[in-house]
């Protein structure tokens, strides 16, 4: 019986493990302290990732590698290309199918909705690191030396999951104080539940006619940030949101204080203009249809974040 390695146990390679493994899937949950979520089909194995020759070892036996590991934000121009490169070249060298998971950094400021057939034209320096990683991956899968395919994502909500929202709206609303955004708090915005995120991997996973191109995850949400707000409030019981942009004094007094906020200015454009993602593809080809937005308020309710 084969199995699928999962490499992150962040809230979407958790997500992944758990989702395969309640199918009757095995799977190899790999992380640099050995964490993942426990269950008798579930095997924790601790190892770095970057070490092309172990991860090559721990895919020997694997039919399917879902990364879902990323370094730290502040780190993505130097830590992630060579992260990306050996699990691209671990993939290739044990012929095992490579689903990735990306965001929407690549394509840049659009115009309209975004496709997964857009090109790529990433004017930040965190979207020209993934759209490298994409290119290198859909090279090597042109070349024929391994199927990749990429599952991209739009902001996570869900419980545990991280995004500028989860880290300052949730808590903030449920607390009932103010909430101070670097960004733009009117447009409306996509926004990818985590375990729609995983579903859709998974689906990818599962075919043959899935490789060699990327695929959107389905939105729960294109709710504006103050609209979605309100709509956890309501959830919640809470009093109404009180959300606030920052001044250009506040936020460069939290840039030169924070490594991880001092990242988000450039990746702004992604609020200051709606972003919709069209996943029509998804929907028809793979069946994954996002889970209905009441569900994942109650669930972040529910979870206090």
């Amino acid at each position: 019986m084969s199995v699928h390695v999962v490499t992150g146990a962040g809230p979407i390679g958790t997500a992944t493990a758990r989702l395969l493994a309640a199918s009757g899937e095995r799977v190899r949950v790999v992380t640099r302290g050995g964490g993942g979520p426990e269950h008798p089909l579930v095997e924790r194995v601790a190892a770095d990732i970057t070490d092309t020759d172990r991860l090559a070892e721990l895919l020997r036996d694997a039919r399917t590698l879902y990364n879902a590991a990323a370094p730290a934000y502040q780190d993505w121009r130097t830590a992630f290309p060579p992260l990306a490169a050996s699990l691209l070249a671990a993939a290739g060298r044990t012929g095992t199918d490579y689903v990735m998971l990306g965001n929407v950094y690549g394509y840049g400021p659009v115009d309209g909705p975004l496709s997964p057939g857009l090109p790529l034209r990433p004017t930040s320096d965190k979207g020209r690191v993934r759209a490298a990683i994409w290119e290198e991956a859909l090279a090597a899968h042109e070349a024929g030396r391994v199927r990749a395919a990429e599952v991209r994502a739009s902001d996570f909500l869900g419980e545990s999951a991280l995004s500028l929202f989860t880290w300052t709206v949730v808590p903030a609303v449920l607390a009932g104080t103010e909430a101070l955004l670097p960004v733009g708090l009117d447009e409306a915005h996509a926004w990818s539940y985590v375990d729609d995120v995983a579903r859709t991997l998974i689906a990818v996973g599962g075919r043959e006619d899935g490789w060699g191109r990327a695929w959107h995850v389905p939105s729960t949400s294109e709710l504006s940030v103050r609209a979605l707000a309100g709509r956890l409030a309501g959830a919640a019981g809470a009093p109404e949101p009180r959300l606030r942009r920052m001044t250009p004094g506040e936020l460069a007094e939290l840039v030169a204080r924070d490594a991880v906020m001092a990242e988000v200015p450039e990746m702004a454009y992604l609020y200051d203009a709606a972003l919709r993602l069209e996943a029509a593809d998804t929907e028809a080809v793979l069946g994954v249809r996002a889970t209905p937005l009441d569900l994942v308020l109650k669930e972040l309710v529910e979870g206090g974040g």
